[in-house]
């Protein structure tokens, strides 16, 4: 398993069904982490980079509603 994180920047703050469907993302095959900056401006993701590529974890984000553009 190769652990890799990519940040995001939140398009719009975070509402409760947000963060419900957040939290489901979590469960995403590969997805190892979801943490949610302190300024509540952005996303870090942990993933399995042996099995996702940015573009899916972007994808599985973006599939659950989750208002994001990459960082880096």
């Amino acid at each position: 398993m190769t652990k890799v994180q990519i940040h995001f920047r939140l398009q719009k703050p975070l509402d409760d069904a947000m963060m419900a469907r957040l939290s489901d993302t979590n469960a995403f095959y590969g997805i190892q982490k979801i943490k949610v900056a302190p300024a509540l401006d952005g996303l870090t993701v942990e993933y399995d980079a042996t099995r996702l590529r940015p573009a899916e974890v972007e994808a599985a984000l973006a599939g659950a509603g989750i208002p994001i553009g990459q960082v880096g």
